[in-house]
């Protein structure tokens, strides 16, 4: 009410002012002041209704669904499931198959036979399927969707706008997490949808904040946010291999030089996160002048190795927006 008396104030002020200028005026000032009054408290009356059709997840242990019993939805539930943030009891998916049904089954969570059985008994519902096949997934469930339901997306490439106008409603948020979720250091984006809310965009972060790190973006960034995180991945794998073939070009056993190499990338990451330094100060506390260190970094300059991770990043990110765009 506060906020209305203000409002008001300021709209009468406004006309009784503009009066003093105008040869005719049009409306008087007690006029002015009702018209203001009755259209801000219109304005509160529309929020008030908006925000009462959004229900708060339950503060108590939610229930937590997945459509789509694949790999990430299995990596996202068991890491929940460790972390404590939820019983097995409250997490739901829907198979058919046996091993994928055995592979949920193996740590608590409760497999049923239709998405719809998911849906029905589900505070948060992730959506965890394949691109090609979302869009008829969200449209099969959409009257069994209400705003009461928190609803999330891990799909790449389909866009909140889509997702929203399929499922009848925008309390949606979007995730890109990437394939380290496996084992429990996933770096995962979100962004939130037209009617989400803060208190949900945090219940998300934290849930997804069981397996690994957890930033905010805005939607538009997630073309690029796949071409580093979403793809990153690979590029490491495909590093750590060269490492080690370097090692064993060198004289040292395969399974010496494997290890070597995944350790050094695990804890040269570890340093960039924990260390509070820039990468490029790390890298020139390693490299004592005319050593072994600035000797192979320079061979890694010549061969243009910095353009190289930047065009592969920039490249992945251009064919994401290609792909999100059909």
């Amino acid at each position: 009410m506060i906020y209305v008396y203000i409002c008001v104030c300021i709209y009468y002020i406004h006309a009784c002012s503009s009066q003093s200028i105008l040869s005719e005026p049009t409306l008087s000032c007690p006029r002015a002041a009702a018209a203001a009054a009755q259209s801000v408290v219109a304005v509160e009356e529309e929020r008030r209704i908006m925000a009462a059709k959004i229900v708060p997840v339950p503060t108590e242990p939610y229930t937590l669904g997945f459509i789509g019993a694949g790999k990430m939805a299995e990596s996202i539930a068991r890491g929940v499931v460790k972390s404590g943030l939820l019983p097995a009891a409250h997490i739901r998916t829907a198979h058919l198959g046996t091993a994928r049904r055995t592979a949920f089954e193996s740590f608590g969570v409760k497999v049923l036979d239709k998405n719809s059985q998911v849906v029905e008994q589900s505070d948060v519902v992730i959506f965890s399927v394949k691109p090609q096949v979302v869009k008829d997934v969200v449209l099969q469930l959409k009257p069994l969707l209400s705003e009461k339901q928190l609803l999330v997306s891990v799909v790449a490439g389909v866009k909140l706008k889509d997702l929203q106008e399929w499922a009848g409603h925008s309390r949606f948020i979007r995730v890109m997490p990437n394939t380290p979720a496996a084992v429990g250091v996933a770096a995962s984006v979100i962004s939130l949808g037209a009617a989400a809310t803060n208190v949900d965009g945090e219940l998300i972060s934290e849930l997804f904040g069981a397996i690994g790190k957890v930033w905010k973006a805005d939607e538009k960034l997630f073309d690029a946010v796949t071409g580093l995180s979403g793809s990153g991945p690979a590029y490491i794998y495909l590093a750590i291999e060269a490492l080690a073939d370097g090692g064993v070009a060198a004289g040292l056993p395969r399974e010496l030089a494997l290890g070597l190499a995944s350790q050094t990338v695990l804890g040269a990451a570890t340093m960039v996160g924990n260390a509070g330094k820039h990468p490029g100060q790390l890298k020139d506390d390693v490299a004592s002048p005319g050593g072994t260190t600035i000797a192979g970094i320079h061979e890694l300059e010549k061969a243009g190795f910095r353009g190289i991770l930047m065009n592969a990043v920039v490249a992945a990110a251009k064919r994401s927006k290609e792909l999100s765009q059909g």
